[in-house]
């Protein structure tokens, strides 16, 4: 029973399999809560209770993670956070000394479409890169996101915006110097040619 409830849930966070590290495929995975309840009747899952979920380099953190199968086998998890606070996930990406990071309210990942959204207060770092909004849909198998701003809750704010941070993909590399303006330009002749005009 517990091994279907870590095969499920690591199905649930595997948020980047594009960019997660692949080592933590074959790690095993370490559940913590204060409470598991497991109806394999409905083919529903509930951790709850401070859920720390660790496979290799990937951490999940949340108040409350809820799974659900559907009849082909595919699993769509929820994670929730706490009152005030927010549900997190970190994982390493493979291949570089970086890490996945995000943060939302709520997370939902559904295995089959390998799609994760986090809504209300969502943050997703990668690398040096960053988006912030209020709701973050991200696909793992094209690498695209789709990041919106979500209502102003407050009447005398600003309109909500979406923020990014994207860092140049030559960052460490010396950059290419553009030609300086203003120098002279000296005409040479070419080697072979008279300066006297030919006649015929």
């Amino acid at each position: 029973m517990i091994l279907r409830l870590a095969t499920l849930t690591l199905c649930l966070f595997a948020a980047q399999p594009a960019l997660a590290e692949r080592a933590d495929r074959d790690k095993p995975m370490q559940l913590e809560a204060n409470r598991v309840s497991i109806d394999d009747a409905k083919k529903i899952q509930i951790l709850e209770g401070d859920v720390v979920i660790t496979k290799g380099t990937m951490v999940l953190k949340a108040d409350r993670i809820v799974i659900t199968e559907d009849q082909y086998g595919f699993q769509k998890g929820t994670a929730f956070a706490g009152k005030g606070g927010l549900a997190r996930f970190r994982q390493k990406r493979e291949g570089k000394d970086e890490y996945i990071d995000g943060e939302a309210e709520r997370i939902e990942y559904n295995s089959n479409s390998e799609i994760a959204e986090l809504f209300h207060r969502a943050w997703v770092r990668s690398g040096e890169d960053e988006v912030k909004g209020d709701y973050i849909w991200y696909d793992a198998v094209s690498e695209k996101y789709l990041v919106t701003a979500g209502e102003t809750r407050d009447p005398k704010a600003g309109p909500p915006r979406v923020r990014a941070v994207i860092q140049p993909k030559n960052k460490g590399s010396e950059p290419v110097q553009p030609p300086v303006r203003g120098e002279r330009l000296e005409l040479k002749g070419a080697p072979g040619l008279s300066s006297q005009p030919s006649r015929e």
